[in-house]
């Protein structure tokens, strides 16, 4: 009689601590994930969903200037535009998640209203690494 093999159990992806499949993540499946959180502003998120986010979306933005100056010339940037704004809030959301994963409130966001000083701050917050403990915004991201 032969014996069945069953396979191993796939990881579970809503643990925090199982990143099984995060692993085999590339580019653009950081970024879809900021994307499908796009209005959680609670959570953590690795910096390689946040520093992939921002990268894609800068790619994109650099497209769409493009192709508003082929289409509109220098007039228009109406690609531009509509990229923005679709980018906003997922953009928003995705720096407070990061700035929850390095033990920091969302609200630190705002230093980057601070001319200069407050952007350099808020960078070196975001390039921060992740905090082992559990905090109250959840378990450690990675």
């Amino acid at each position: 009689m032969l014996n069945k093999v069953t396979p191993p159990p796939l990881p579970n992806t809503t643990d925090a601590n199982s990143h099984g499949v995060e692993s085999n993540y590339g580019m653009i499946d950081w970024f879809k994930k900021g994307l499908r959180n796009y209005a959680t502003f609670s959570g953590r998120a690795r910096r390689k969903e946040y520093w992939y986010f921002v990268l894609v979306q800068s790619i994109l933005m650099i497209i769409a200037m493009i192709l508003d100056s082929i289409v509109f010339g220098s007039e228009m940037g109406l690609f531009y535009a509509v990229v923005g704004l679709g980018l906003f809030l997922p953009s928003i959301a995705v720096a407070i998640r990061r700035l929850h994963d390095t033990s920091r409130s969302g609200w630190w966001f705002l230093i980057s209203i601070v001319p200069l000083i407050g952007s350099i701050i808020l960078v070196i917050f975001l390039a921060s690494d992740t905090k082992p403990e559990t905090n109250r915004w959840g378990l450690p991201a990675k």
